[in-house]
């Protein structure tokens, strides 16, 4: 009974703030703490009702009335799991949000912010508690449509609009493709209900099985943003505003590795080989390739889509071995592989939400997404910088941070394939190692880019020279997810044994260790081991060494101040500084078969040849994806709509005749017998 009270509470709270929120749309504050301070507290109520779940017994209710659009509501421990990464996130985001959006006072409808807001973040709680395939779709694509309208707040913008429009075309077509998995489960098992669908996979013919598992990695993979699915979230995630775009990159494609997870293990048994090895490429490729497209952005908030790329490709990497284990009979090695998947999961989703909250308080302070026009940000905002290096740090994957562990049990689930028999399906899971290594070395470099361009130096325009430090509130929300990067990191040995009684069930294991009294080496002895807890510790007593030893060598002579040498310069001023495009220039030429980059360069002259009055250098990457792949379906796609509009005359009497020749065309198929 306190699961129901708790569940519903949260949905009605939800419902309340996007119905007060309209309410007083006319009044920006009263409607701005309507909506925001109601969805802090039914994420509150998530979070207690998520961990209840994982700590006690699953939940389940049923609305009496039809079985095919019944009110059905499941939450098991990897429900709840996800309940509570969505649930945490929003806490954060909601308390961000009271500050941030001042910035639309005025401007926009904050009432029409706010109900989208609560009736998002419900969405996707309902769309991981559902356990019908009606209900699911219909919450699903309420999740969709309230994203979209999010999308395109500033619908004002030609650029917003188009993203708006790639977001909803990629969106729905996943959902198509979704439909048609979810079908195939139905037919097979004979019910529309999710809990008819557990363990069918066994009893599918396998070219169903395979089918349906296609379909929900393509209809998934769309929401996730796998490669080459992924060419909405460089539009759709910079277009939203950042609060918005926290919630999007940090958990609402997170809603899609759920199902992945529950049809792939749950419904269809990952027992097929090829899966695995076919999610285990496009992950690597995925990661890959999107920490290399990040390298080469300078829009801050395009820079950390690109990253959600690389960090879903991360998950299902651990997903993908995990996979490969089971269906290579060693449910022991699987379990590790779909812990590293979970625990990434809950640490992109923090660490990613605060790096789009920090960047959502560089842009409320200097009116730019350009990394090129910031600088010199650390000493005017030194609360956001602080927050922003933890985020940078975490998905950098440095210890003794939370990205680190996660990325540190995907490797060993990744070196766990020597233990596999077959010697290239070992190639393949060890070949994917190298290339997580690659994308972490990648990552760290962009983020000492995006940080140190952003934050370091001297100001590179009037927007940095001006900024100041965010409001009080959007500080507290970047804080408690900074907070939590660090909990993750250090106290990990905590939170790992509550996913493995979460993965254990799945891959058909048994739960290793209980919660309390372990190790590493004892929870997988056939893993390398390290304390983070020890490394926390070690950095704490090492690190004050320098700081005194400065202090008292420092402290017998007196300071000196002297400006920066300039290359002879008189003056160091912005101009003088290293840019985002210098610093990443020698990643653009190693990978130069890949990026495919052309520059323009622009020379004024003034009165002589010989003298240059002004120089613009311009590099751009070409956009494959869109260039291949992309633009050859939607030029087939309206070459196919024009050749149709033929027709489309106009006249009702032609379109009656359409409707008899195909009436007649019915009637003769059945009286066939066909």
């Amino acid at each position: 009974m306190t699961y129901a009270y708790l569940f519903f509470g949260l949905v009605i709270i939800y419902l309340a703030g996007a119905v007060t929120s309209i309410i007083l749309n006319k009044k920006d504050r009263p409607s701005t703490y309507a909506s925001f301070i109601s969805s802090s507290i039914a994420s509150i109520s998530g979070i207690i009702f998520s961990l209840s779940v994982l700590m006690g017994e699953n939940f389940t209710f049923v609305m009496p009335g039809s079985s095919i659009l019944a009110f059905d509501i499941f939450v098991d421990k990897l429900s709840a799991f996800f309940i509570l990464v969505i649930s945490i996130a929003a806490f954060a985001v909601s308390i961000y949000s009271i500050g941030y959006a001042k910035e639309y006072f005025g401007k926009k409808n904050i009432g029409y912010l706010g109900f989208l807001y609560n009736i998002f973040i419900l969405s996707m709680v309902l769309v991981v508690s559902s356990n019908n395939v009606v209900m699911f779709l219909i919450v699903w694509e309420l999740m969709s449509i309230a994203s979209y309208f999010l999308v395109i707040f500033e619908h004002e913008k030609a650029e917003i609009r188009k993203a708006g429009f790639i977001y909803i075309v990629m969106t729905h077509m996943g959902t198509g493709f979704i439909i048609l998995s979810l079908l195939i489960l139905a037919s097979s098992s004979g019910s529309f209900s999710f809990a008819a669908f557990h363990s069918s996979g066994s009893a599918m013919p396998p070219h169903l099985k395979d089918l349906a598992f296609l379909f929900a990695l393509i209809g998934f993979g769309a929401k996730a943003g796998i490669v080459p699915l992924h060419i909405w979230l460089p539009y759709a995630h910079p277009a939203a505003p950042s609060n918005v775009s926290a919630l999007m990159s940090g958990v609402m494609i997170k809603t899609a590795i759920y199902m992945l997870i529950r049809i792939s293990f749950d419904f269809l048994g990952a027992d097929v080989l090829w899966w695995g090895i076919l999610l285990l490429i496009v992950a690597s490729a995925s990661a890959l390739l999107g920490v290399m497209y990040a390298l080469m952005e300078h829009d801050m908030k395009r820079l950390l889509a690109y990253h959600s790329v690389e960090n879903i490709g991360i998950i299902l990497i651990g997903v993908g071995v995990s996979m490969i284990f089971v269906a290579s009979g060693h449910p022991e090695l699987a379990i590790f592989g779909l812990i590293a998947g979970l625990y990434h999961t809950i640490n992109h989703a923090v660490f990613k939400s605060l790096l789009f909250m920090g960047a959502g308080s560089l842009i409320y302070s200097t009116h730019t997404r350009n990394i090129e026009e910031m600088g010199g940000l650390l000493k005017r905002m030194p609360w956001t910088g602080l927050f922003f290096l933890i985020g940078s740090i975490s998905i950098s994957a440095l210890p003794p941070f939370n990205g680190f562990v996660s990325e540190w049990l995907t490797f060993q689930a990744q070196l766990l394939g020597i233990n596999l028999t077959d010697n290239i399906l070992k190639i393949a899971v060890l070949s994917s190692s190298a290339a997580l290594a690659l994308t972490s070395a990648l990552a760290a470099a962009c983020f000492v880019k995006a940080f140190g361009i952003s934050f370091l130096a001297i100001p590179r325009s009037p927007h940095a020279e001006h900024a100041r430090e965010v409001p009080g509130t959007m500080l507290f929300g970047m804080g408690i997810l900074s907070l939590l990067c660090i909990i993750l990191g250090i106290f990990a040995l905590y939170f790992i044994p509550v996913l493995d009684t979460i993965a254990a069930p799945l891959v058909g294991a048994v739960a290793i260790k209980p919660i309390y009294n372990i190790s590493p080496a004892t929870m997988f002895p056939l893993a390398g081991n390290i304390s983070t807890m020890w490394l926390f510790l070690l950095l704490f007593i090492i690190l004050p060494f320098p700081f005194l030893l400065a202090l008292v060598i420092g402290g017998r002579t007196s300071a000196r101040k002297y400006e920066t040498w300039g290359c002879g310069q008189p003056s160091v001023t912005g101009r003088n500084e290293y840019t985002a495009t210098a610093f990443s220039k020698p990643i653009r030429m190693w990978f130069g078969n890949i990026y495919r980059s052309h520059r323009e360069i622009q020379t004024t002259y003034g009165g002589s040849p010989f003298f240059k009055d002004r120089f613009i250098f311009d590099t751009q990457i070409e956009p494959i994806f869109e260039k291949y792949l992309y633009s050859p379906v939607t030029w087939l796609a309206l070459t196919i709509s024009r050749l149709m509009r033929i027709i489309q005359t106009g006249s009702i009497h032609l379109y009656l005749l359409y409707i008899l020749v195909t009436l007649v065309i019915a009637l003769i198929y059945v009286g066939s017998g066909g």
